[in-house]
């Protein structure tokens, strides 16, 4: 959750609730324009209306340079076996002959 201070409460324009209930499609367009609105009751802040921002296009993919030609193609029995077999750590300390 983004903090707001005091200062910038004072700065963005407050409207009660009955106020922004009347006035909200206007208070909408301000959003729209990238002005921050607050709405109070009784005089203290309760929420604030902010612009969303569309997310930026990424794009996809995380791997560097080029993937073999193979990359995709089904695992040999030999691979499978291999990868279904249990985990052994390499740092294993002997029993202790219990």
């Amino acid at each position: 959750m983004a903090e707001v201070d005091q200062v910038e409460l004072v700065n963005m324009g407050t409207y009660n609730v009955q106020d922004a209930k009347t006035r909200f499609s206007e208070l909408l367009n301000l959003v729209a324009r990238g002005e921050d609105v607050v709405i109070a009751k009784a005089g203290k802040p309760v929420a604030r209306l902010v612009k969303i921002e569309r997310p930026t296009k990424r794009r996809l993919g995380f791997v560097s340079g080029r993937l073999p030609d193979d990359f995709l193609k089904p695992a040999s029995e030999e691979e499978l076996q291999l990868w279904q077999q249990p985990l052994i750590s390499s740092t294993a300390t002997p029993s202790s002959g219990r």
